[in-house]
């Protein structure tokens, strides 16, 4: 399966430091990621995927973030959609989608909001005047709608909070390229808004209570794992890199006349720690693998317990602090290989430091080790809410997962 996707990878990163100094959104690079199956790793082969586990998955979606660390981002809505479907109860859903997906269709999300409070703003109610389902609202942090082919839309109506999956191109919708980051800028996680946008009723995928912390769902310890897998990935990217620029340079700092880096000692320990941070980076990757692997084998026998899922989640916070800290350390190191050369706009090596501090931002690793520490001292569980509760919630609203 590697070899498979290994020319995909090449091409990729053969383009990526020309995209990332001109900016140029990766849509050749998503098509040819389609075009290829990868889109389709984690579907079932019953439905045209390759049905991969996810000690199969992670690594290539290392491989790929070593090729271009914004593609995983990119894809991460839309595996996540995947494994919504793998844990839902809906055949009829799952099949739709799924074979959609096997096609090599793409879809990104508009969940995340830039408000003063944590709520979920966006509707879905009739129009006053026809009667019809009509979406409204922004969303910000949309990261990969400008390359889907749906959106998957948190929303709420006057029942509860839900996800609804539109055509990326019905009219009403703008997909803005307005994500200011200054890593992973070509994730176009930016702006999107909803103006009187016509929902059909089969367009509904799920109901849910956003005010309530996520439970027996593999989804959280999933989306982190991802995040973790592509840092994991940058950390190889800054291996194969330092040592293409050491085995290139003919010059040491501080030696008279021509020499060899290579050989220089402090130099073969510099990249000697960047080889171990990556191995140790990915290898925790690979254990959080085999552990969603063990936790969906459960969750299908109806063996795995709400313990099971929150033990996942803070395995995966522990990783978050390691592997953050040993992606960013060796990010650094990079630059001690070279000295001022490295730091060629030219070579582009500090999109490695600016990427991995991008996606370390997205989830607070503080908030993150705090609920550590509560968890193992105190027995509570970790606790995230993506809303404030809406009225109608609170008068018992049918909320269903």
């Amino acid at each position: 399966m590697a070899q498979r996707f290994d020319p995909v990878f090449a091409r990729i990163e053969s383009g990526t430091v020309a995209r990332e100094r001109s900016r140029e959104l990766a849509h050749d690079a998503v098509q040819s990621l389609k075009a290829s199956g990868f889109t389709a790793l984690r579907v079932p082969q019953a439905y045209g995927g390759a049905g991969l586990s996810f000690a199969q998955f992670f690594p290539l979606l290392s491989r790929l973030a070593a090729a271009d660390s914004n593609l995983p981002q990119i894809l991460r809505a839309h595996f996540s959609f995947i494994e919504q479907r793998l844990e839902s109860n809906d055949e009829t859903a799952r099949k739709r989608w799924f074979e959609r997906i096997a096609r090599g269709e793409v879809i990104g999300a508009a969940t995340s909001e830039r408000s003063g409070v944590t709520h979920n703003s966006v509707t879905l109610l009739p129009d006053p005047v026809s009667g019809k389902l009509q979406l409204n609202g922004e969303k910000y942090y949309s990261t990969g709608t400008l390359y889907a082919d749906w959106i998957s839309v948190a929303a709420h109506d006057d029942q509860s909070d839900l996800n609804v999956v539109i055509p990326a191109q019905v009219p009403g919708v703008a997909r803005l390229d307005d994500w200011d980051g200054f890593g992973q800028r070509l994730t176009a996680s930016g702006t999107t808004r909803f103006d009187a946008v016509a929902v059909d009723e089969s367009w509904i995928v799920t109901r849910y209570d956003a005010s309530q912390p996520r439970r027996n769902s593999l989804i959280t310890a999933f989306l982190q794992t991802v995040h973790l897998a592509t840092l994991a990935g940058i950390g190889q990217a800054v291996l194969r890199d330092s040592i293409t620029f050491v085995q290139g340079r003919t010059r040491t700092f501080g030696v008279p006349g021509q020499s060899s880096p290579r050989e220089n000692p402090l130099v073969q320990r510099t990249v000697g720690r960047i080889a171990s941070l990556a191995y140790s980076t990915q290898g925790i990757v690979e254990r959080l693998a085999r552990r969603l692997d063990e936790l969906q084998r459960k969750r299908a026998e109806s063996t795995a317990t709400t313990d099971d899922y929150i033990a996942a989640d803070v395995e995966t916070f522990q990783a978050q602090q390691i592997v953050i800290e040993q992606t960013l350390e060796a990010a650094t190191l990079l630059f001690e290989t070279g000295g001022a050369s490295a730091t060629s706009e030219t070579l582009r090596f500090d999109r490695h430091w600016r990427n991995a501090r991008t996606l370390a931002s997205h989830n607070p690793a503080a908030q993150r080790e705090a609920a550590i520490g509560d968890y193992y001292l105190n027995g509570n569980a970790p606790e995230e809410r993506f809303s404030q509760a809406h009225a109608s919630q609170g008068r018992g609203a049918r909320v269903s997962a």
